[in-house]
């Protein structure tokens, strides 16, 4: 076929796609963009990750008779909160204002009925967006669990869970991140969950380890950790899920996902060595446990920033964040209360520091407000988050204690949660004292 024949049969097959692509755009109908729809469930996928890999974290952290106990705590949450994300949660979050904008709702949300053919405005799936939020959902209870880690009971556990998340977790991603939502319109910005996920998480672990109560025996009898060589392969997967954590709140796959993935890697690698070098100066070594704090420390305080620094402010926010968990923690030692797992240390500080932090190395271009402006809706996003999942974190942890039982008994937690509330051991031939 001559050349000139052939550019002109391949002009008029361009010609004709562009013209049936023009005629399914007409219709107003949104069209799928698979490529953001594949990297956006890759995000979802990355993000339940992480439940394990917490579970995995936690898990090794705590004694031997109380290995799958805790671990239980993470991976009972994808079951309580999956469900309940699917029947209600979507809607609570993301829904229209209803009772003054307390929390969402919208008809078709519920059950998911109305959004089985919805394709959103960034090209996906609703279906993509709405799981991929209930990750989020997930993890953040499960994270609380590292504060009362130990001495629980199973069943009060779930049915916390369940209120925390239909009362407090879901009131607040509306106020957030639903285009609705107060602190949406005041221009507050978190990124990836820093005030929706581990301010609250942090508040309502510093309030349920008063509460409780410390561990029989602490700080007297030393508690070791089980396995640290778990904790730091959980933290590994921790790491490589807060890409997805991150870079998929982008949804899209473009320039600000590479942004926003980029920062993360920058902040949870600053965090790291900036413990590295503190435990190396003030104890002469350093610890895999530290490692990982610095880790954690480093992708807590960027998540609400990922999409709004630059490499540079993730160096900072890392770096700092590790600093101030690391005194948070030394400040918990010498207080004497039992946040057992370092979650109001970790969580809490870093993410309050992430999320104020961030306003002095923004992006150029990001707001069109003053800094201190700015500097104000910050604050007090983080005062909102801290003030309400700290109140009623503490009504719903007295209401369960009371009517269903909390606290284990002396003698359950002397036998371990392992033995007392699943009749299983973690490991074989081992002492389970230890």
């Amino acid at each position: 076929m001559p050349k000139s024949r052939l550019a002109a049969v391949l002009a008029a097959f361009a010609a004709l796609l562009c013209s049936a692509s023009t005629v399914f755009a007409a219709d107003g109908a949104p069209e799928v963009d698979t490529g953001t729809t594949a990297w956006m469930l890759t995000a979802t996928g990355l993000v339940l990750l992480m439940v394990p890999g917490l579970a995995m974290f936690y898990g090794g952290l705590v004694r031997t008779k109380n290995v799958l106990g805790t671990m239980m705590h993470s991976f009972a949450a994808m079951a309580v909160v999956g469900v309940l994300w699917m029947i209600c949660g979507y809607s609570m979050s993301f829904g229209s204002n209803v009772l003054g904008g307390w929390f969402g709702w919208n008809p078709d949300y519920f059950l998911l009925k109305g959004i089985d053919s919805n394709i959103m405005e960034a090209g996906i799936p609703e279906y993509v967006f709405a799981m991929f939020q209930g990750k989020f959902a997930i993890i953040t209870p499960a994270l609380i669990a590292g504060a009362f880690a130990e001495r629980v009971k199973f069943r009060g556990y779930c049915i916390f869970i369940a209120l925390w998340s239909l009362l407090i977790y879901n009131p607040l991603c509306h106020w957030v991140w639903a285009e609705d939502g107060f602190l949406f319109k005041k221009g507050a910005i978190d990124f990836a969950g820093g005030t929706v996920i581990h301010i609250s998480a942090g508040a309502a672990a510093l309030v349920a380890a008063f509460y409780l109560g410390p561990r029989r025996g602490y700080p007297k009898t030393a508690m070791h950790p089980n396995n640290l060589v778990m904790t730091l392969m959980g933290a590994g997967l921790l790491w490589v899920g807060w890409f997805g954590f991150n870079a998929g709140s982008s949804v899209s796959s473009g320039l600000v996902t590479a942004q926003a993935l980029t920062v993360t890697q920058v902040a949870a690698a600053a965090g790291a060595l900036s413990w590295m070098i503190f435990e190396g100066i003030f104890h002469k070594k350093v610890t895999t446990l530290g490692f990982v704090s610095g880790v954690l420390a480093g992708l807590v305080a960027i998540t609400p920033a990922a999409g709004a620094v630059q490499p540079w402010g993730a160096l900072i926010l890392g770096s700092v964040a590790s600093v101030l968990c690391y005194l948070a923690i030394e400040m918990k030692n010498k207080l004497g209360y039992d946040d057992t797992l370092d979650v109001f240390g970790i969580h809490g500080v870093a993410a309050l520091w992430g999320a104020i932090g961030l306003t002095f190395v923004l992006r150029p271009g990001t707001i069109d407000v003053s800094m201190m402006h700015q500097l104000w809706v910050q604050t007090e996003g983080c005062l909102v988050s801290l003030a309400y999942s700290a109140i009623m974190t503490l009504i719903l942890i007295v209401f369960v204690d009371k009517v269903f039982g909390f606290r284990m008994s002396e003698d359950e937690e002397r036998a371990g949660m392992d033995h007392s509330l699943h009749s299983e051991r973690g490991y074989g031939m081992v002492n389970l004292n230890s």
